[in-house]
């Protein structure tokens, strides 16, 4: 969760006023704890007002409330009613009337050079136990260069997800796919395999934090409209486990089950409720993802043990992360690990331009958040877990002995030390594991790693920072990165923009390794990649109450290469050409014919060099 919120974010801000400019003031012989004593320096007056203002009001307007399982009251009854009308709404027919099977859309993720993983989801006949489903590859947007097919069965086992990886593939090229059940076809996706050998430019874009129940996935929308992304990156938090009824009855959107999620058809029914919405649909339709889970998709603040949110009374918290992390094997586009228990933490290599880790700083190794300043400080703790670490540092010495350029970090909470280590702040961000954050440093020096960028989300914010061993010393030094934090696709941040940039000015102020901050707006950061530099855009949208909005570049920064720092960008980067995005369903491609003609339809048995997971 955010920090500014949780529960008691006021007086966390406070104590954050306190630290930060005590931490100035060792550079400016002031007592910032007295506004009266700040007058020389009207930046630090504002940090001490401002903030402090801005975090009295924070946790009333945002603190999340979790809502147990009880009988349905009378307007717990209405927000049911309407989800269930929402969802019966949902593509369950086509022209001719007859039941449509694939009502969660389709989706493809970690691609490589050779091979992308598909994925949809039956809707059947109640008492269905098993189905079988076709799936087709082409070259063109009209299926008419099928170049791999094939057949897989699935069952209520799993949830009825459908899931191939499909292999024999060019690299650094776009698909279009398709699957067939029950006598219909569904929407044509699209997707593209990663580079090999000489790439000379990416688009990646990613986002984090999307719950169904705040607003519109307006930021969704925008991402499935840009043509010219190789990759979408979800950061985490894709769905979240609170009931939030109260929200549901605000937006209007839906949330099924109206309870906490605890249990495997709980989660199972929570990603069915977001697979339903149109604009996610949409984006996975029209791009590859790869995603990583941050703490909602099991509970708020978890950990390899537990979680903030699993309090006494929700039954065995083992039970709840196997159901939660089944459900979401299932239900997203990754390619399932062997051993799932610990964590989906992998990495991927685009050409000579990029290399990318996702990490898991959640449920593969993460130790309990501390409650003390002496448990905090103890060396023996990780937020990764020794097996990533030790993963991490190999892939890390690995991209520096290559010719590789840029090195990127996909992870969930803010890397960048926002207090000191005596006076620490967020004890949920690697702010609460100094001695992980030590190694974590540790091993991009030792490797001699280069370029190094750190994605980030999980704070419902933007940022911008240069890494540092401590940013508060006098002489810091050349920094070792670079961490670039999305904003969120629906998830609160400060919703008055007033407070929110009194908020974002305090810390602008008194954190010298900040280039920017911004509470308020949702969106995506847009990456576009060459050898000489690294831009980064920040994209937003103006509203998600409805689906009336404006899209905009908040900032624009840039990192030469060689250089670890950020400096502001000139002009937003153009569009660029690019393989035509899939077409909406049509009944009468002609494609349908020809394989009704050739036989294609069945598959007859014969399955393409693929695999099912």
């Amino acid at each position: 969760m955010a920090w500014y919120a949780e529960p008691g974010a006021g007086r966390k801000i406070r104590q954050m006023v306190q630290r930060v400019v005590r931490q100035s003031s060792e550079r400016t012989p002031i007592d910032a704890c007295h506004v009266s004593d700040t007058k020389q320096q009207p930046e630090l007056q504002l940090a001490a007002t401002g903030l402090s203002f801005v975090g009295g009001l924070i946790c009333a307007r945002f603190h999340h409330t979790a809502t147990r399982i009880m009988p349905l009251t009378r307007r717990e009854f209405l927000i049911d009613s309407a989800s269930t009308t929402l969802f019966a709404s949902s593509l369950t027919t086509r022209s001719d009337g007859s039941a449509f099977p694939f009502r969660h859309g389709v989706a493809s993720g970690d691609p490589l050079t050779d091979r992308v993983i598909l994925w949809t989801r039956l809707t059947l006949p109640e008492g269905t136990l098993s189905a079988s489903c076709q799936w087709y590859v082409a070259t063109d947007p009209t299926m008419q260069n099928v170049v791999q097919y094939g057949q897989l069965f699935t069952s209520a086992s799993r949830d009825f997800t459908v899931k191939v990886d499909v292999e024999g593939l060019q690299p650094g090229t776009t698909y279009y796919y398709v699957f067939e059940a029950a006598g219909q076809r569904s929407d044509i996706g699209r997707t593209r395999t990663l580079p090999e050998g000489s790439v000379d430019r990416l688009r990646i874009a990613y986002t984090s934090c999307s719950n169904i129940t705040r607003g519109h996935f307006n930021v969704y929308k925008e991402l499935a409209m840009r043509a010219d992304l190789d990759v979408v990156l979800h950061l985490g938090d894709y769905i979240y486990e609170y009931a939030d009824i109260d929200h549901c009855l605000r937006t209007g959107r839906p949330n099924a089950p109206l309870h906490e999620t605890q249990t495997l058809e709980d989660y199972r029914l929570r990603h069915a409720c977001y697979k339903g919405d149109k604009d996610l649909q949409e984006v996975h339709r029209q791009h590859p993802f790869m995603v990583i889970w941050d703490d909602h998709e099991v509970a708020n603040n978890a950990w390899k043990g537990g979680a903030d949110n699993h309090e006494e009374g929700e039954g065995s918290w083992k039970e709840r992360l196997s159901g939660a992390v089944r459900a979401y094997l299932e239900w997203m586009p990754i390619r399932e690990p062997s051993q799932p228990e610990r964590g989906i933490y992998r990495s991927f290599r685009f050409g000579d331009l990029v290399d990318l880790t996702m990490l898991d700083t959640r449920l593969a190794g993460r130790h309990a958040q501390a409650e003390t300043l002496e448990e905090r400080n103890q060396a023996s703790r990780s937020i990764l877990g020794s097996q990533q670490e030790e993963w991490l540092k190999q892939c890390f010495h690995a991209s520096a002995q290559s010719s590789v350029t840029w090195n990127l970090t996909g992870q969930q909470v803010m890397v960048a030390q926002l207090g000191t280590n005596d006076m620490p702040f967020n004890y949920d961000q690697w702010d609460g594991y100094p001695a992980a954050r030590h190694r974590l440093f540790e091993s991009v020096r030792e490797a001699g790693l280069q370029n190094w960028v750190v994605l980030t989300g999980d704070i419902h914010s933007s940022w911008a920072l240069e890494l540092h061993d401590n940013p508060f010393a006098d002489n810091t030094g050349k920094p070792l990165g670079v961490e670039l934090v999305t904003p969120a696709v629906t998830s609160p941040g400060i919703d008055n923009q007033t407070r929110a940039d009194i908020a974002a000015g305090s810390l602008e102020a008194v954190l010298p390794h900040l280039n920017f901050v911004d509470f308020y707006y949702r969106g995506y950061v847009l990456l576009d990649i060459t050898h000489e530099r690294l831009q980064a855009e920040w994209w937003i949208v103006d509203n998600i109450d409805s689906h009336r909005y404006a899209p905009g570049c908040l900032r624009k920064l840039s990192v030469e290469s060689g250089t670890h720092q950020l400096k502001p960008a000139a002009e937003t980067v153009e569009k660029l050409p690019s393989a035509p995005l899939a077409p909406a369903f049509s009944d009468d491609l002609a494609i349908l014919r020809r394989w009704r003609r050739d036989g294609f339809g069945t598959v007859d048995g014969m399955l393409a060099s693929s695999s099912a997971n």
